[in-house]
Protein backbone atom coordinates (compact mmCIF):
# COMPACT_ATOMS: atom_id res chain seq x y z
CA UNK A 1 0.00 0.00 0.00
CA UNK A 2 3.09 2.08 -0.38
CA UNK A 3 4.77 4.58 1.99
CA UNK A 4 2.34 7.77 1.62
CA UNK A 5 0.62 5.36 4.62
CA UNK A 6 3.51 5.43 7.04
CA UNK A 7 1.69 8.25 8.24
CA UNK A 8 -1.82 10.06 9.27
CA UNK A 9 -2.35 13.61 9.20
CA UNK A 10 -5.84 14.99 10.58
CA UNK A 11 -7.76 14.42 7.22
CA UNK A 12 -6.79 10.70 7.55
CA UNK A 13 -7.71 10.20 10.66
CA UNK A 14 -10.85 11.82 10.65
CA UNK A 15 -11.73 9.37 7.41
CA UNK A 16 -10.17 6.78 9.28
CA UNK A 17 -12.38 7.03 12.52
CA UNK A 18 -15.49 6.99 10.04
CA UNK A 19 -14.34 4.14 7.93
CA UNK A 20 -13.59 1.80 11.30
CA UNK A 21 -17.14 2.69 12.62
CA UNK A 22 -19.07 2.18 9.11
CA UNK A 23 -17.44 -0.96 8.48
CA UNK A 24 -17.60 -2.94 11.76
CA UNK A 25 -21.27 -2.83 10.65
CA UNK A 26 -20.45 -4.88 7.73
CA UNK A 27 -17.31 -6.42 8.53
CA UNK A 28 -15.78 -6.36 11.68
CA UNK A 29 -13.43 -9.17 12.45
CA UNK A 30 -11.88 -7.88 8.92
CA UNK A 31 -11.44 -4.43 9.87
CA UNK A 32 -9.65 -5.02 13.12
CA UNK A 33 -7.59 -8.08 11.53
CA UNK A 34 -6.50 -5.75 8.68
CA UNK A 35 -6.12 -2.23 10.32
CA UNK A 36 -3.95 -4.30 12.99
CA UNK A 37 -1.86 -6.45 10.52
CA UNK A 38 -1.38 -2.87 8.20
CA UNK A 39 -0.01 -1.70 11.78
CA UNK A 40 2.20 -4.52 12.69
CA UNK A 41 3.84 -4.51 9.23
CA UNK A 42 4.77 -1.01 9.30
CA UNK A 43 2.64 -0.06 6.47
CA UNK A 44 0.36 2.21 8.27
CA UNK A 45 0.53 4.23 11.73
CA UNK A 46 -1.67 3.69 13.72
CA UNK A 47 -2.62 6.35 16.45
CA UNK A 48 -2.01 5.48 20.08
CA UNK A 49 -5.35 4.64 20.87
CA UNK A 50 -4.95 1.88 17.61
CA UNK A 51 -1.98 0.01 18.48
CA UNK A 52 -3.02 -2.19 20.45
CA UNK A 53 -4.90 -3.91 17.23
CA UNK A 54 -1.53 -4.85 16.32
CA UNK A 55 -0.56 -6.87 19.30
CA UNK A 56 -0.32 -10.70 17.79
CA UNK A 57 -2.38 -11.78 19.94
CA UNK A 58 -5.17 -10.00 19.00
CA UNK A 59 -4.20 -10.23 15.40
CA UNK A 60 -4.34 -13.95 15.74
CA UNK A 61 -7.94 -13.97 17.65
CA UNK A 62 -9.65 -11.82 14.99
CA UNK A 63 -7.61 -13.98 12.09
CA UNK A 64 -9.60 -16.49 13.61
CA UNK A 65 -12.75 -15.01 13.77
CA UNK A 66 -12.15 -13.32 10.18
CA UNK A 67 -11.83 -16.62 9.36
CA UNK A 68 -15.24 -18.23 10.99
CA UNK A 69 -17.08 -15.17 9.64
CA UNK A 70 -16.11 -15.78 6.17
CA UNK A 71 -17.62 -18.87 5.30
CA UNK A 72 -20.28 -18.21 8.14
CA UNK A 73 -21.85 -15.32 6.21
CA UNK A 74 -22.27 -17.06 3.03
CA UNK A 75 -24.55 -19.77 3.44
CA UNK A 76 -27.74 -18.49 3.50
CA UNK A 77 -29.92 -18.54 7.07
CA UNK A 78 -26.84 -19.08 8.48
CA UNK A 79 -25.57 -15.57 7.90
CA UNK A 80 -28.75 -13.96 9.50
CA UNK A 81 -28.38 -16.09 12.84
CA UNK A 82 -24.45 -14.75 12.53
CA UNK A 83 -25.36 -11.12 11.58
CA UNK A 84 -28.24 -11.40 14.83
CA UNK A 85 -25.42 -12.87 17.39
CA UNK A 86 -22.93 -10.41 16.43
CA UNK A 87 -25.00 -6.96 16.34
CA UNK A 88 -24.38 -6.85 20.24
CA UNK A 89 -20.73 -6.33 19.74
CA UNK A 90 -20.43 -4.73 16.07
CA UNK A 91 -21.78 -1.34 17.04
CA UNK A 92 -20.08 -0.70 20.04
CA UNK A 93 -16.53 -1.82 18.89
CA UNK A 94 -17.59 0.75 15.58
CA UNK A 95 -17.87 3.42 18.39
CA UNK A 96 -14.98 1.84 20.64
CA UNK A 97 -11.93 2.01 17.19
CA UNK A 98 -13.41 5.61 15.76
CA UNK A 99 -12.43 6.58 19.37
CA UNK A 100 -9.08 4.76 19.19
CA UNK A 101 -8.32 6.91 16.28
CA UNK A 102 -9.22 10.13 17.49
CA UNK A 103 -9.58 10.30 21.53
CA UNK A 104 -5.84 9.87 22.09
CA UNK A 105 -5.17 13.68 23.74
CA UNK A 106 -9.09 14.66 23.88
CA UNK A 107 -12.19 12.79 26.10
CA UNK A 108 -14.30 15.29 23.88
CA UNK A 109 -12.89 13.85 20.86
CA UNK A 110 -12.89 10.86 22.12
CA UNK A 111 -16.84 11.00 22.74
CA UNK A 112 -17.48 12.73 19.65
CA UNK A 113 -15.79 10.06 17.70
CA UNK A 114 -17.61 7.10 19.30
CA UNK A 115 -20.82 8.64 18.61
CA UNK A 116 -20.00 8.62 15.15
CA UNK A 117 -18.59 5.40 14.70
CA UNK A 118 -21.84 4.03 16.55
CA UNK A 119 -23.83 5.51 14.77
CA UNK A 120 -22.52 4.45 11.06
CA UNK A 121 -22.29 0.99 12.73
CA UNK A 122 -25.27 0.94 13.49
CA UNK A 123 -26.57 2.53 10.28
CA UNK A 124 -24.76 -0.34 8.39
CA UNK A 125 -25.53 -3.21 10.29
CA UNK A 126 -29.35 -2.24 10.25
CA UNK A 127 -28.71 -2.06 6.32
CA UNK A 128 -26.68 -5.49 6.19
CA UNK A 129 -29.15 -7.54 8.36
CA UNK A 130 -32.12 -6.06 6.05
CA UNK A 131 -30.75 -6.67 2.85
CA UNK A 132 -29.54 -10.40 3.85
CA UNK A 133 -33.01 -11.18 5.77
CA UNK A 134 -34.13 -9.99 1.63
CA UNK A 135 -31.70 -12.53 -0.03
CA UNK A 136 -32.54 -15.15 2.18
CA UNK A 137 -35.46 -15.39 0.42
CA UNK A 138 -34.33 -16.30 -2.56
CA UNK A 139 -33.60 -20.17 -2.69
CA UNK A 140 -30.42 -20.13 -4.43
CA UNK A 141 -26.94 -19.64 -2.59
CA UNK A 142 -24.91 -17.56 -4.98
CA UNK A 143 -27.12 -13.79 -3.81
CA UNK A 144 -25.60 -14.47 -0.41
CA UNK A 145 -22.19 -14.76 -1.88
CA UNK A 146 -22.27 -12.33 -3.72
CA UNK A 147 -23.66 -9.89 -1.23
CA UNK A 148 -20.70 -10.96 1.27
CA UNK A 149 -18.02 -10.94 -1.23
CA UNK A 150 -19.11 -7.37 -1.61
CA UNK A 151 -19.35 -6.71 1.97
CA UNK A 152 -15.96 -7.73 2.36
CA UNK A 153 -14.54 -5.46 -0.87
CA UNK A 154 -16.25 -2.47 1.46
CA UNK A 155 -15.10 -2.90 4.35
CA UNK A 156 -11.67 -3.62 3.22
CA UNK A 157 -12.16 -0.31 0.50
CA UNK A 158 -13.04 2.01 2.96
CA UNK A 159 -10.02 1.48 5.55
CA UNK A 160 -8.07 1.74 1.49
CA UNK A 161 -9.91 4.91 0.74
CA UNK A 162 -9.70 7.13 3.89
CA UNK A 163 -6.42 6.65 4.37
CA UNK A 164 -5.59 7.28 0.85
CA UNK A 165 -8.45 9.90 -0.28
CA UNK A 166 -10.04 11.46 2.72
CA UNK A 167 -11.73 13.75 1.21
CA UNK A 168 -13.23 11.19 -1.82
CA UNK A 169 -13.95 9.03 1.36
CA UNK A 170 -16.24 11.53 3.23
CA UNK A 171 -18.59 11.90 -0.16
CA UNK A 172 -18.99 8.33 -0.95
CA UNK A 173 -19.57 7.68 3.00
CA UNK A 174 -22.54 10.64 2.94
CA UNK A 175 -23.91 8.44 -0.04
CA UNK A 176 -23.32 5.57 1.08
CA UNK A 177 -25.28 5.83 3.84
CA UNK A 178 -28.37 7.92 2.36
CA UNK A 179 -28.65 4.75 0.83
CA UNK A 180 -28.36 2.61 3.28
CA UNK A 181 -31.31 4.53 5.05
CA UNK A 182 -32.95 4.22 2.27
CA UNK A 183 -32.59 0.62 1.56
CA UNK A 184 -33.11 -0.60 5.20
CA UNK A 185 -36.52 1.38 5.20
CA UNK A 186 -37.77 -0.41 2.35
CA UNK A 187 -36.73 -3.58 3.36
CA UNK A 188 -38.07 -2.88 6.51
CA UNK A 189 -41.57 -2.58 5.15
CA UNK A 190 -41.21 -5.31 2.18
CA UNK A 191 -40.16 -7.90 5.22
CA UNK A 192 -42.74 -6.61 7.25
CA UNK A 193 -45.46 -6.71 5.01
CA UNK A 194 -43.98 -10.46 3.70
CA UNK A 195 -44.00 -11.68 7.58
CA UNK A 196 -47.69 -10.38 7.67
CA UNK A 197 -48.70 -12.79 4.89
CA UNK A 198 -47.12 -15.51 6.34
CA UNK A 199 -49.06 -15.38 9.34
CA UNK A 200 -52.23 -14.73 7.66
CA UNK A 201 -51.70 -17.76 5.26
CA UNK A 202 -50.73 -20.16 8.52
CA UNK A 203 -53.59 -18.42 9.95
CA UNK A 204 -56.11 -20.20 7.57
CA UNK A 205 -54.36 -23.16 7.74
CA UNK A 206 -55.19 -23.00 11.20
Amino acid sequence: MGDALQSLGTPELLALAAALGWASGLRLYLVVFVTGLLGWMNWLELPPGLQVLEHPALLGASGFMLFVEFFADKIPYVDSLWDLVNSVIRIPAGAALAAGALGTDSATMALVAALMGGTLAATSQAAKTSTRAAVNASPEPFSNVGASLLEDGLAVGAIWLATQHPLVFAVLLVVMVLLMWAVTWMLFKFLRAAWRRVFAFASKEA
